[in-house]
């Protein structure tokens, strides 16, 4: 699963490409189908007959309160999915008096914003009018406790976003998806398997794809193989996604072919065109390109890639969505954080700008892999096009474009084009902070339509900055993030903690650049991400060029990403990171922008060594 409020790209992207080839092409949404069906009437029934099976003494607090409100729960779930899904909005006002909904140990988090007078203890973060707003969040609460009951009840590995992820992240053995795919069918895996047979039967398929983007969307998909190969024995089942991409590069592990016919790297359209040829009898196997396949005579899994010239992505044609139920996504609200709302509130077409990205050099990321080494283009006329398409198939105008980082030419050039052909869309994406995003260029891209933008600005530390090869300064973030402010654009800026050599002062010191971006209005949103080393990036690749020394990995010979890393400063980040998760959420609600960054730590860290004005100046200077 991945989220809820918007569908995952791929299977658009693929669908629209094999149908631009005359390949007849179906998409299904499962993971939308198996929420759906497990948070209704019919489903919590089930849940519930499962909990009845529980001993008193195994009752969490969650299954207490469910088992409390059973019948409320039964009464409320089908119209508050409505409400969540925009058939409904009128509820809000009955959600919102909170008499409504049931109530699970989820609520018990609303009284930490409760103030000192014992106030509204949601008008920080809605005022006065947000009415609907808060009815989303309730109602996002309600689901959550939901999913708490099914983790307690029914599938310990459960979540809505994060579904077992542990069985196949950077997991180096198979032992633990075999030893889950060979247990008894629990209730949410009797569901998936119902929806994944009566889908094969609506469409009579010869070949099914399954996209697997997270390690938390695996389990599934082998469970979805594995009840197809049961039943339909002949039908081809492939397996490809971004967790093949980043994590099965040296797949040797013969089982994942009990319930996958092939499995493929990287972009998928020159792939399946070639496999498609091979399953139709017009290419031989050993011309598939990027394909992993099972041998049948000795069992070893073999790695077929004839150079065969991807698809250019100006011709891999135009998404689609059809055949999925656009009106049936949820609309969540679970953490208050601005731009972390747009990734789970309303549904978003989401769209790519460029394959690939144009900087390819920072060190913590994958830069040796397709998806961000290979970078192209295509014209602002194509990109407005494909647009123009989209929004006439979807009836939607909001879009996300999806690139690791959307370049600052080809945004001036589609943002031109937007405005001379009056298309009003709204739109947000990922950029870097580079000095290309003038104000004029912000304005431009506001007048486009763009909402927000994200940017990496890691440790606010230019001597770290250097070192991940970003490509920018504190100040040039400085200037570049307030021009994007001024003209009415959200900012939101990724944040890091843990990068190689980074001592305490270093995390001391851009916790304060944080702390003085927020008060000059340069971001408006930001998160802190612990940092982590991959096989695939310059840290995993050339360690001793960081001063660091890489743990042996676990052998084995199935999933490959995350390597552990010996640090010599010996800084313990978990604790650090704890501070600094407290200060940018108190940042973004406008709280502790004057005291001293050293506050926000249980315990005692150097005062900083940046001036307090730091911002400041570098905003009174230009680029």
């Amino acid at each position: 699963m991945t989220q809820l409020n918007t569908p995952y790209p791929s299977t658009a992207y693929l669908t629209g490409f094999l149908r631009s080839r005359g390949i007849t092409a179906v998409q299904e949404d499962l993971a939308l189908a198996l929420v759906l069906q497990l948070l209704s009437p019919e489903g919590l029934r089930a849940v519930a007959a499962k909990v009845d099976a529980l001993p008193a003494k195994k009752h969490s607090p969650a299954v207490q309160a469910f088992v409390a409100q059973r019948e409320r729960y039964f009464a409320t779930i089908a119209p508050t999915i409505a409400f969540l899904q925009g058939r409904d909005t009128t509820l809000a006002h009955r959600i919102v008096g909170r008499s409504f909904l049931p109530e699970g140990p989820r609520f018990e988090s609303l009284d930490v914003y409760v103030d000192d007078e014992g106030g509204d203890p949601l008008g920080w973060a809605f005022g006065a009018l947000g009415l609907h707003d808060r009815a989303k969040h309730l109602a996002t609460l309600y689901l959550n406790d939901l999913a708490d009951v099914l983790r307690d009840a029914v599938d310990p590995r459960f979540e809505f976003v994060r579904y077992a992820e542990s069985l196949a992240g950077s997991q180096p053995t198979f032992d633990p998806l075999a030893e889950a795919l060979a247990a008894p069918l629990n209730l949410v895996d009797e569901t998936l398997r119902t929806l994944a047979l009566a889908a094969v039967e609506r469409h009579a398929p010869t070949v099914v794809l399954l996209s697997v983007p997270f390690p938390g969307a695996v389990y599934a998909a082998f469970r979805i193989a594995q009840a197809i190969k049961a039943v339909h024995p002949h039908i081809v089942t492939v397996l490809g996604g971004g967790f093949v991409n980043t994590e099965l590069r040296e797949l040797a592990e013969p089982r994942v072919f009990d319930h996958f016919d092939y499995v493929a790297l990287d972009a998928g359209e020159r792939p399946l065109l070639a496999l498609l040829e091979h399953v139709q009898g017009q290419r031989g196997r050993q011309r598939l390109v990027r394909t992993f396949v099972r041998e049948a005579d000795t069992g070893a899994v073999r790695y077929i890639n004839m150079q065969e010239a991807d698809i250019a992505f100006a011709e891999v044609g135009t998404p689609t969505w059809d055949g999925l139920p656009l009106d049936k996504y949820l609309s969540l609200l679970d953490m208050l954080n601005p731009m972390h709302r747009l990734w789970s509130d309303g549904r978003w077409n989401k769209l790519t700008v460029a394959h690939g990205c144009y900087w390819k050099k920072c060190s913590f990321c994958d830069v040796s892999l397709d998806y961000i080494s290979r970078y192209e283009g295509a014209s602002a006329s194509t990109l407005a096009d494909r647009i123009d398409t989209i929004v006439r198939e979807t009836g939607q105008t909001g879009f996300h474009f999806v690139d690791e980082a959307a370049p600052p030419k080809a945004l001036k050039a589609l943002a031109t084009e937007l405005i001379a052909r009056n298309t009003g869309i709204s739109w947000w994406g990922n950029i870097r902070f580079e000095k290309t995003f003038t104000p004029e260029l912000a304005e431009l891209m506001a007048d486009s339509g763009c909402i927000a933008i994200s940017g990496g600005l890691e440790v606010a530390s230019d001597r770290l900055l250097n070192l991940m090869k970003k490509g920018v300064s504190v100040d040039q973030v400085a200037r570049v993030t307030r021009a994007f402010t001024d003209a009415g654009i959200l900012v939101h800026a990724y944040l890091m903690y843990g990068f190689p050599t980074q001592t305490v002062q270093d995390t001391v010191d851009a916790l304060e650049y944080v702390r003085q971006l927020f008060a000059n209005g340069c971001i408006q949103s930001g998160f802190f991400h612990r940092f982590a080393c991959t096989v695939h990036s310059p840290v995993g690749q050339s360690p001793e060029e960081y001063g660091v020394t890489l743990a042996p990995l676990p052998p084995g010979d199935f999933a490959k990403n995350d390597v552990a890393f010996i640090d010599p400063t010996g800084v313990d980040h978990d604790a650090l990171g704890a501070g600094l998760k407290k200060a940018i959420y108190n940042y973004m609600h406008g709280i502790g922008l004057e005291e001293d960054v050293r506050s926000w730590f249980p315990f005692k860290v150097p005062k900083t060594t940046v001036r307090r004005d730091r911002i400041e100046r570098a905003l009174q200077q230009r680029g």
